[in-house]
Order: C-alpha cells, then sequence, then structure tokens
C-alpha cells in the first residue's frame, strides 16, 4: 500500500482551496444567510505555539460545519501589530519593530495557512498598517468630539526601564511584565477614554447577550457598581469633613477608626506634627505598589513590598474624626487598601463586619464592635449593650442590629434607609452609586504604535487635527528607544514634531504620545466587513450583512479588558450614529489552555513547549486539528499527551485502509463481472455492484450512522469537538471492527473485519469527518472515490429521527444511588412498567428486602433509583 504523505497531500489540497478562492466569502444581501465567526486576532511574536492552533484551528471544525450546512460563513484573520513587545525585540535585535514585525507576520501567515483552516485571506487586517490607523485616529476624533476622549493628570503604573505606563494587567507582582522591573506610581497628563460614562449600560447590557458566567461576573466585578450612601464624617474644630462612600449604613454604630487612601488631599493638613515622618515614609512606599497588589489581587505578592509587616499595613496621622451617628471620636488612618479613585477616597472602616478591616484592626490593635447579629443566632433573651468580636473573621452578611441605639432591633435592610434618611437631613448623608471602573489610560510613552492625533499650541492648547489630513503616519526614526525625561521617542522626530495649530495657525507641536494598544484591538472586527474601504471605517450596509458578530471564540484572560473595551467602543460608536447595534459579540465562548505534558504551563524554562511545526511535519496538520479537537472540553483545555495524538493518527490510517479497500474490492467486482461471463460469478459480482452503489447500503448500519449524524451536529453547534470526534470513533468501530491476539511467537496480530458498507454511506461518513480534518477527507473523496467537486462544497449530512430511535435500552437500576443492576428493556418505557420490572431483579429483591422504599428517581431511557 502507498504510504500516506500528509506533507505533500496537505500542500496540494491548500494550493487547490486558495487557487479556487474556496473560502473568500462574497458580501450577500440579508444578515439570515450570513453567519460571522470570529477568532481573536494574534499578536505577531515571531512564531506560532500550540496555543495558536488550540485558538484557530479547532474552532475552524464548526466554520466548516456551517459552510456545509447552507451558511455563508466568514473567518476573517489578522494581526495585533503594535504594541511594546515588538519594540522591546526590535531594540533587542537592532531592527526597525516595522521591519521586525513584517517579517514575523509572514512567517506566522505560511503557519496559519499550514493549519488548512477556512481563513478569508481576503480580509486580512494589520493594525500597524496606514488604512487600518487612519481609521483608529478617526474614530477617536469623534469621541473627542462628544467629550469621550479628554486629557488630563491621573496616577499610572510607570515602568522605569521602558519608561511607559502600564495597565493593571501589565503589573505583575509589582513589576513590569514585560521587563521585570519594579512599577511605581507616577502622576502624569495623560490622554484618556470616558468609558466610566458607559458602566450602568456595560452592566445592564449584560443580559442582552450569550455569554460565559464567568465572563459576565469578571466584567460587573470589574465595574463594580455599589448602590448606597455619601456619609460625613465630621472633624474637629474645622468646618472640613472627610466624606465617606458605603453600601452598609447599617453598621455606622460599629465604625471605630477611619482609613484614607494614600492619595487623600487632606492627609498633609490632618497629620499631626510628631507623626508626619511616619507618614510621609509611608506614602513613598507605597509609590511602590501596583493598584492590584494594594487590592490583594495579585496572587502571590512578594513578600518585600509590605514594608510595615505582613499582610494589611497602615499608619496613624494623629487625628481623630467624629463619627456623626453617635458622636463618638475616632482614629484617623492612612492605608494603601484604599483606593484613591474609588468612592472618596476613604472608608469608614467597621472591623467587625469587614474582613479587610477586621485584618487591618487586628494587626493594629484597633477596637472591634458588633452591631450586626445574625437572624439565626437571635434568641429570646436580652441582647448585651457590648458585644466582643472573636475568632478569625468577620461576619459580613445582613441581620439584625444591636447596640445601636434607637436602630437596635432593626432588620440591616431597613436600618440602611432609615440610618441615612436620619443624617440626610441634617445634610450629613446623601444616596448615591459609585463604581469601582475608572476611565482608560489610552497614552503610552513609546514610539511602535498608533500616534494620537491631536496638536498642542501654546495659545489655544490642544487641538484635533482636522480628519482632511489624516492618518498623522507614524514617522521613521533611527532612535526609537524611549527617552530618559519620560516623553515618547515621538519627541525626537523633530520635522514631523512642528505644525502649525489648526486653530490659529500658529507654531504648534504634534501630540507625542501613541495609543495603547488596546485601542486598536476595540473595533477591528468592525473593518473585517469592509477591509478595503478608503472612505470609512466600514459600508454601513456591508456592517448591517455581517455585524454584530455571531460567534466570538477566545481567550479568558480577555474577559476583561479587550471585551468590555469592545464593548465600550461599540456602545459609543451606536451612539454617535456610526453603529446599528450597541452590542459587539452576540455570542461568546472562551476557549481553554493547553498545559505541557508536565501538566504545568508551558515555558521555555521548563522545557514542555510543544511546537506545532514539529507535530506538522511527523504527523501531519489533520492529525494535529484533530488531537486537538479531541483532548479534552474546548473551554477547559488540558495537558498535551503525547501518546494522544498517535492514536489519532492510527484512526486516520484506519479510515483510508478502510475507503482502499472497499473501493478497491468494488473495482474488482466491476472488473470481474466485465471479465467473468459465467452465471454464478455475474449474479455475485452484480448484487455486491448493486449494494455498493444503493443509497441504502448497509441496513444494520443505519442507526448507528444516523445517531452519528445527530450527535456529531450537536457537539459542533455546542463546540463539544472531543465527544463529536468520540462518536466518529465509534461510527468507524462499528464499520470495521478489530481485534487482537497474540500470535505463537508471541507477537501481537490485528485482525480487522469489516462490515458491508455502500459508497454512499462511506461518503456520508467522510461528510462528517471533513471538519475535522480537511486535508485527508478531500484526498479521498476526489481522489479515491473520484468525485469531481470538492467535499466541502457538499451539504451536511441529514438524520432521519425515525432511525435513531433504539428499539431496547440498558437500564441502570440503583438503590441509594449505587448501581445493583443493568437491565435490558424496551425503549421508551414508562416509570410504573420501569419499577415492575426493577423489582422483579432477583439483584435488587436482595439489596431491598426488609425495607421501606421512600422515593423513586426515575429517568427515562437511563436510569431508576430507589431510596430505602
Amino acid at each position: 500500500m502507498i504510504k500516506y504523505n500528509s506533507s505533500k497531500i496537505e500542500k496540494k489540497w491548500q494550493k487547490y482551496w486558495e487557487a479556487k478562492k474556496f473560502y473568500a466569502v462574497k458580501d450577500k444581501a440579508t444578515k439570515k444567510e450570513n453567519l460571522y465567526f470570529l477568532v481573536e486576532f494574534p499578536y505577531p511574536s515571531g512564531d506560532l505555539h500550540i496555543g495558536h492552533w488550540y485558538a484557530f484551528s479547532v474552532p475552524d471544525i464548526a466554520v466548516r460545519y456551517w459552510r456545509m450546512k447552507g451558511k455563508n460563513v466568514m473567518y476573517p484573520i489578522g494581526f495585533d501589530a503594535f504594541g511594546l513587545p515588538a519594540e522591546n525585540a526590535a531594540i533587542k535585535n537592532n531592527l526597525q519593530p516595522e521591519d521586525w514585525t513584517r517579517k514575523n507576520i509572514a512567517y506566522m501567515t505560511k503557519q496559519l495557512k499550514s493549519m488548512g483552516a477556512a481563513f478569508d485571506w481576503s480580509r486580512a487586517v494589520s493594525t500597524m498598517d496606514l488604512d487600518y490607523y487612519k481609521w483608529t485616529q478617526w474614530i477617536f476624533l469623534q469621541f473627542y468630539k462628544k467629550g469621550l476622549a479628554y486629557r488630563a493628570k491621573t496616577f499610572v503604573n510607570w515602568c522605569p526601564k521602558d519608561k511607559t505606563v502600564l495597565a493593571n494587567e501589565q503589573v505583575i507582582n509589582g513589576c513590569c511584565d514585560r521587563c521585570g522591573t519594579e512599577v511605581v506610581q507616577k502622576e502624569m497628563f495623560q490622554w484618556m477614554y470616558k468609558i466610566t460614562d458607559y458602566a450602568d449600560k456595560l452592566i445592564d447590557d449584560l443580559e442582552k447577550v450569550d455569554w460565559p458566567k464567568v465572563t459576565k461576573t469578571a466584567q460587573r466585578n470589574w465595574i463594580g457598581r455599589s448602590r448606597g450612601a455619601e456619609i460625613h464624617f465630621l472633624l474637629p474644630n474645622s468646618t472640613e469633613t472627610i466624606k465617606v462612600f458605603t453600601t452598609r449604613a447599617d453598621t455606622l454604630y460599629g465604625a471605630t477608626y477611619i482609613v484614607l487612601a494614600p492619595e487623600h488631599s487632606l492627609i498633609t493638613k490632618l497629620t499631626k506634627d510628631q507623626y508626619l515622618d511616619s507618614v510621609s515614609r509611608y506614602l513613598e512606599t507605597t509609590k511602590k505598589k501596583s493598584e492590584l497588589e494594594r487590592l490583594g489581587l495579585e496572587k502571590d505578592p512578594p513578600s518585600h513590598k509590605a514594608t510595615e509587616g505582613q499582610g494589611k499595613t497602615g499608619v496613624f496621622t494623629g487625628a481623630y474624626a467624629v463619627n456623626p451617628i453617635n458622636n463618638e471620636k475616632i482614629p484617623i488612618w492612612v492605608a494603601d487598601y484604599v483606593i484613591g479613585w474609588y468612592g472618596t477616597g476613604a472608608v469608614m472602616a467597621v472591623p467587625a463586619h469587614d474582613e479587610r478591616d477586621f485584618e487591618f484592626a487586628k494587626k493594629f490593635k484597633l477596637p472591634m464592635k458588633q452591631v450586626i447579629k445574625e437572624l439565626s443566632n437571635m434568641g429570646t433573651s436580652n441582647v448585651p449593650s457590648e458585644h466582643s468580636v472573636s475568632g478569625d473573621s468577620a461576619y459580613e452578611g445582613d441581620g439584625v442590629l444591636v447596640d445601636s441605639r434607637e436602630f437596635t432591633g432593626f432588620k440591616s435592610e431597613d436600618a440602611r434607609e432609615e440610618i441615612v434618611e436620619k443624617l440626610a437631613k441634617k445634610g450629613l448623608a446623601e444616596r448615591k452609586t459609585n463604581y469601582k471602573l475608572h476611565d482608560w489610560v489610552l497614552s503610552r510613552q513609546r514610539y511602535w504604535g498608533t500616534p494620537i492625533p491631536m496638536i498642542n499650541c501654546p495659545k489655544c492648547g490642544y487641538k484635533p487635527v482636522p480628519e482632511k489630513d489624516l492618518p498623522v503616519k507614524l514617522p521613521k526614526l533611527d532612535d526609537y528607544k524611549p527617552s530618559t525625561d519620560g516623553r515618547s521617542p515621538l519627541a525626537k522626530a523633530k520635522e514631523w514634531l512642528k505644525v502649525k495649530c489648526p486653530n490659529c495657525g500658529g507654531k504648534a507641536e504634534r501630540e507625542t504620545d501613541t495609543m495603547d494598544t488596546f485601542v486598536d484591538s476595540s473595533w477591528y472586527f468592525l473593518r473585517y466587513a469592509d477591509p478595503h474601504n478608503k472612505k470609512a471605517f466600514a459600508d454601513s450596509d456591508k456592517m448591517k450583512n455581517w455585524l454584530p458578530v455571531d460567534l466570538y471564540v477566545g481567550g479568558a484572560e480577555h474577559n476583561t479588558m479587550h471585551l468590555l473595551y469592545s464593548r465600550f467602543f461599540t456602545k459609543a460608536m451606536y451612539d454617535l450614529g456610526l453603529l446599528e447595534f450597541n452590542e459587539p459579540f452576540v455570542v461568546r465562548r472562551n476557549h481553554g489552555i493547553i498545559l505541557g505534558p508536565d501538566n504545568q504551563k508551558m515555558s521555555k524554562s521548563r522545557g514542555n513547549v510543544i511546537n506545532p511545526d514539529d507535530l506538522v511535519k511527523k504527523y501531519g496538520a489533520d492529525a494535529v486539528r484533530m488531537y486537538l479537537a479531541f483532548m479534552g472540553p474546548y473551554e477547559q483545555g488540558g495537558p498535551w499527551n503525547p501518546g494522544g495524538i498517535i492514536g489519532i493518527s492510527r484512526f486516520m490510517e484506519r479510515v483510508r485502509n478502510l475507503l482502499n479497500r472497499i473501493v478497491k474490492l468494488a473495482d474488482t467486482w466491476s472488473k470481474n463481472y466485465r471479465e467473468d461471463t459465467s452465471v454464478n460469478n455475474i449474479k455475485s459480482k452484480k448484487e455486491s455492484l448493486r449494494f455498493y452503489e444503493s443509497a441504502e447500503g448497509n441496513i444494520d448500519l443505519s442507526n448507528i450512522f444516523h445517531k452519528t449524524i445527530k450527535k456529531v451536529s450537536e457537539d459542533i453547534e455546542k463546540l463539544s469537538f472531543n465527544t463529536a470526534v468520540s462518536a466518529l470513533m465509534i461510527l468507524l468501530n462499528s464499520i470495521q471492527e478489530e481485534t487482537t491476539d497474540i500470535s505463537p511467537g508471541g507477537f501481537k496480530v490485528t485482525h480487522t473485519k469489516t462490515r458491508g458498507i455502500s459508497k454512499p454511506q462511506l461518503e456520508t461518513f467522510l461528510r462528517l469527518l471533513a471538519p475535522f480534518v480537511p486535508h485527508l477527507t478531500e484526498e479521498l473523496w476526489m481522489n479515491t472515490l473520484g468525485n469531481k467537486k470538492s467535499i466541502h462544497l457538499e451539504k451536511w449530512p441529514e438524520y432521519d429521527p425515525k432511525l435513531i430511535v433504539e428499539e431496547t435500552i440498558k437500564l441502570v437500576v440503583q438503590v441509594n444511588g449505587k448501581a445493583r443492576d443493568v437491565i435490558e428493556v424496551m425503549a421508551g418505557l414508562d416509570e410504573t412498567a420501569a419499577r415492575e420490572v426493577a423489582l422483579g431483579s432477583e439483584n435488587i429483591k436482595k439489596h431491598i428486602a426488609g425495607t421501606e422504599i421512600k422515593k423513586i428517581i426515575f429517568v427515562k431511557n437511563r436510569l431508576i433509583n430507589f431510596i430505602i
């Protein structure tokens, strides 16, 4: 038998598909015919890893399925080309960022095409291309006109080595995720997007989309909407107050100290002289901590950061405030677990009813006062006036108030309303809604990014670049390394820098900051609808045909930033009249992560990285695709099993052998029928050929075929690829039974027994396989079976519901949840009949003798469980 050369055959069909423009999707008139299937475009790092294959080749199974189901599927691809990693790599290799990036894109394009995925390369975009970032700049200007883009001073994460601002997620254990340098907090003027204007819509509209619960929860937590009250704590001998936002006004009687964020404007004014040094030192220490570290959200915060000892840190100011509800004086502390931009930058600490406050109070030996008791703990006896807090945690739930004067005995929800109402009448409280979300800092002090289209005039201030002058082209720079003064390297482009003010015509300078790369990726899915448009970011009719995106598959690491920013862009553009929809992705599904064979995250230092190019060379792209689909639930991922792909390769070999054997046999029948004129042979070969060519085929196989069609179809639509592959394996085993025994010489011998199967049944089998192994099935379909049209242009098989009904099923019989018998019964048996059959079993009689059946759990066609 001729050896299957996967490399040669896969390249042949890839060239064929490309030449025929199979996947260059046409724009259709109606959205109903179209299906927009999107995966996250890659960053051009220079080499595809196995995670890229998992992200792109496995969803391609669903893309091919929907094409065969008659949908006009768009499956685009592109490159998220700007950003800090490219710039740093170019510096390291003494190259221009553009040259380094374009070289990587060319190589990765070749790798991506080796997958055999149905990407529409005619729609490819790259965020570094002028025709793309012109529209990134244009969208910025539209946001600016509506007050959604602005420049202001704010605290940022600053990397001293990379000399640029970092997002919170780019700070790992207090250090830059790229270079490992310790990050500091720095106050700077930055360009920002006013995403906070959309906080409520970003939360409320999550109800409209079909997204994973974990993604919706992450976004709600990130936005952090809290409805409560702002309460004024008085300062002795002063007209000023400390305003505190709280959702738990019912705990106000339990407030035993105030905590100010290190950024709070009143700290220097309040701090007593003898405490100034310690407070100043603490404020300096805090500047070295990232926001995530301060909030305690880092997985492994570095121990050296907690200079005041392990756990919560803080310092006393020597000052006191007055609790407005009971006029008690309480101390004022400064602690970095309070963030300046959230709420008012001050919290009332109730250690008995807040875990963070509890930890802080325990460490610094501050008083704790219990003012809420759980309803279940309330007895009929009189409640003591003082309640001590014991144990290792605070009680944070609702309950009944104790030791709260006239509010004692109130339920928490009622007390919140009444206490705020009482203070509001005195002008000491007002109802308010707060958010953790703050505006998106988009300025970056680096070269390799989209220039911000603004001009700074000494007389007129910042003015937008006229739209007719877009794009503001990124200039070539010999020295594009970060500047020591913190300004963007673009400040070195003197000729590019100097311009006329569009307002007064006087001398002015361009903005030298570039945009955060998340800006580029916040609208790329729109451009795919019309990637070559020179007059608009996309034609409205074409967007109407394709958008919003029907299904978006990507990594859970983008739950908050990319997905949130894309939703913000879509909503803002909708309000500007630029879009006709306000949610970008109807359905979102997250894929898992491929771990190394050692069950650890892949990394070069661990030596557990799997190179897909090596696998393709050895086994072929089809085997890699199918194994990735088979290795486990797609949303979970899992460890790479070197033996698993061998099993898939063996499965594919069996498919090839099955087709070749049967086709060869049919050719023999045909030849003998023509050459052998004996009556017996003519009758035998004629019947064999009639069976081979019949649509009905092997009646005994019809049931399993139709069940498999149903199972594979439903699984692909749910992205349950692993169980779909399993169903195909079961089908092959039904067609071709393998048995193994040991020869007299001690060798393992495999015997194959193939059931009779017709050509139409073989073709159905190949069509079911086609989305998973597109090259192999194309080869068998066109070359082995001799079909003239590509298998990928064929219709997906349909199943007959009448042929998937089981005549008999295996009924599992349980006693108290433990399987005690399995009985073969007629399918569709109802509970009464199932009970009679089960109770007639000798095994069951033995296990329930002398007991009382209290309950019966019955699952039709599956199990019956007797609870005794």
